[in-house]
């Protein structure tokens, strides 16, 4: 098969590769754009695309059968109906669980420390030895609305520290199977909730939390699935974590759950401007840990590890007609 690479490189996966055999491997300079044409002729017969976003020319591809992304979000496919040509597609889920499942153990013990106040007195030489900065967070309860691959390796985090772990899955939980997860991290089978909630049960759900933690993927279903009735739902005293996408929370609902205090504050990653502008009230809140999409990305210091190694099981898997890792469905691929 004629393997095109259209990624940054690991060199040590790339020549373990190469010394395998097998393949014609074919590797792009990553671009600077994230959009760009390729040489039609160098791109008409490669099997396998490797890539983070597919070439404007896609369709000059007449002979791709697999198309292995470098990001959890698919988004960038949707133009090219995947699912109507017969072309798979696998994404890397996975890679960031174990940094965003720490942004999240970490933002729980600031947000209940106040560690935000505490730096504000630091810079202006204040010495106060409130209780409120003296909390722990063993005992309490961590709600995860979705239990992928980052709800289920926060769950393992969670419950090391004593917490309760509640899920809200549609399905409920099941075990994880030709999913890429790293290593000794995350709940493959499943076992780690000590309460499962399903759709239908949104409000007895978030009405027990003391965290909230957003862990869905940002689809047509999910856009805006948090509004004024999931926040006033949770308790005054909980707080919402949000690693996963700005949209899914309805922008103006958070700005009135924190300007209202129907929660007790907030730590956000994901946001809804990119970058979020000066000016943005999201800024100013006291009680709000704000950081600019940084829990887990490509430059997360083992992302090229781990993305590759996705990549190579991939591609022997593919090589033997076995099941993909990720592997992205009809109804994903359409937008659903």
């Amino acid at each position: 098969m004629k393997v095109l690479i259209d990624v940054a490189v690991e060199p040590a996966a790339l020549a373990a590769l190469q010394r395998a055999g097998g393949h014609t491997i074919d590797c792009l300079t990553p671009p600077a754009e994230a959009v760009r044409a390729l040489d039609a002729a160098r791109i008409a017969d490669a099997d396998v695309l490797f890539c983070t976003f597919p070439p404007s020319n896609f369709d000059a591809m007449r002979a791709v059968r697999w198309v292995q992304v470098a990001s959890t979000g698919y988004s960038q496919l949707y133009p090219h109906h995947l699912h109507t040509r017969g072309i798979r597609a696998t994404n890397c889920r996975g890679c960031f669980d174990v940094p965003i499942a720490e942004w999240n153990i970490a933002m729980m013990i600031n947000l209940a420390r106040d560690l935000r106040q505490m730096v504000r007195n630091q810079d202006a030489a204040v010495w106060d030895r409130s209780a409120a900065f003296q909390r722990e967070i063993r005992g309490l309860t961590v709600g995860l609305w979705g239990y992928g691959g980052i709800g289920r390796e926060t769950a393992r985090l969670a419950k090391q520290l004593g917490l309760r772990v509640h899920v809200l899955a549609r399905q409920g939980v099941a075990p994880l199977r030709d999913v890429y997860s790293v290593p000794g991290t995350g709940d493959p089978e499943g076992v780690l909730p000590d309460r499962v909630f399903r759709s239908g049960q949104e409000l007895e759900f978030l009405g027990g939390l003391d965290f909230l933690v957003v862990a869905m993927p940002l689809t047509k279903a999910t856009e805006g699935l948090i509004g004024e009735r999931e926040l006033q739902a949770l308790p005054r005293t909980a707080y919402l974590l949000n690693p996963a996408r700005g949209p899914i929370i309805r922008q103006d609902a958070l700005l009135r759950a924190l300007r209202e205090g129907w929660i007790a504050g907030a730590a956000l990653d994901t946001h809804y401007h990119y970058p979020m502008p000066p000016d943005h009230p999201l800024w100013r809140f006291p009680h709000v840990l704000f950081t600019p999409h940084i829990s887990g990305s490509s430059l997360s210091p083992r992302f090229l590890e781990r993305l590759w190694d996705i990549f190579a099981q991939n591609l022997a898997r593919f090589t033997r007609g076995e099941p993909l890792l990720n592997e992205l469905t009809p109804a994903q691929l359409a937008g659903g």
